[in-house]
């Protein structure tokens, strides 16, 4: 990988007190700004790292608003960092997850948000074998690309109303698949490229990317045995329940679990949920605050995981 380079901070800004502010990264990929979060915690933490991708026309502010992962981040203790898409790369701030130059490791867009990943963990310490990225829709498709691009890197992805990754080859494929989910679902969805443990949220009512890609994230994350994290497929055994909120949204819940008990992926289905954040805070964009928590329910995922190479 190249060198990268990101806009220092300072010592005083970077020690014991809480830090949500704009950078610049740039390296051979590209440039983009981001949003890092720090809670106030003493310097000597050692902190997970969560990677979040907003969806088109939000913002890294708008999006931390509706997830509410900052409040997380500042409860449990990790450092939070929103990559932002401008309309210079994109009219209406979508990652170009359709692109094929940005769907594979090495260069595009993955490239630059799994090396300013890097640069981060570096920088301030985090803990490399556990860092995790999450998006929604778009966000999500990229989320699913850098989990099957970069397994060294992240150790599971939250993919919130994405799509597969790869399926789609420009911008007419990608209306497609938005629309109708991919056609034809792999003969055998217990044979998988993907190196990173997945959990899936989508809304079952969602008319702007089709609940059939929800699976199709979810399936092709089972049992591969040479994927960082998961249990060899013969271990692997599938539980489905059901439940509900109080006052709010039915949903299916359906996991994978290895021999070990550890969970390898899941896929959450919110029945009369639209194309929206789950659990979210309304005052952001693209939230459905009657669902189930995904903030909390990737976060509790994401603890099960960690780099085996790392730890």
């Amino acid at each position: 990988m190249a060198a990268v380079a990101g806009e220092s901070i300072g010592p005083a800004e970077a020690e014991n007190r809480e830090l949500f502010r704009e950078f610049r990264f740039t390296c051979h990929a590209g440039t983009r700004y981001y949003k890092l979060f720090r809670p106030p915690l003493p310097s000597s933490t050692v902190m997970p790292l969560l990677v979040m991708l907003h969806g088109c026309k939000q913002t890294p502010d708008d999006f931390a608003l509706g997830t509410r992962m900052n409040d997380f981040a500042r409860r449990d203790g990790f450092a939070v960092v929103y990559p932002a898409q401008s309309r210079l790369h994109n009219v209406a701030r979508c990652w170009n997850w359709f692109r094929p130059s940005d769907q594979s490791r090495g260069q595009g867009e993955p490239e630059i948000i799994a090396l300013l990943t890097l640069d981060l963990v570096k920088r301030f310490a985090f803990a490399p074998a556990r860092v995790y990225v999450a998006g929604l829709s778009a966000g999500g498709a990229m989320a699913a690309i850098l989990g099957d691009a970069y397994p060294d890197v992240y150790a599971a992805v939250g993919v919130h109303s994405g799509v597969p990754h790869g399926v789609a080859v420009d911008l007419a494929s990608a209306l497609a698949l938005m629309q109708h989910g991919r056609l034809r679902a792999p003969r055998d969805r217990r044979v998988s490229t993907r190196g990173a443990p997945v959990i899936v949220f989508h809304g079952d009512a969602d008319t702007t990317v089709s609940p059939r890609n929800a699976t199709q994230v979810y399936a092709p994350s089972t049992g591969d045995p040479g994927a960082p994290g998961l249990s060899h497929g013969t271990d692997v055994h599938e539980s489905v329940e059901s439940g509900a909120v109080p006052g709010g949204h039915t949903f299916t819940r359906t996991g994978l679990f290895g021999g070990d008990g550890m969970p390898t992926s899941e896929l959450w289905v919110v029945h009369e949920s639209g194309h929206a954040w789950s659990g979210g805070d309304p005052r952001g964009s693209y939230t459905d605050p009657n669902g189930p928590d995904a903030s909390a329910e990737m976060l509790r995922f994401f603890a099960a995981h960690r780099l085996k190479e790392m730890t």
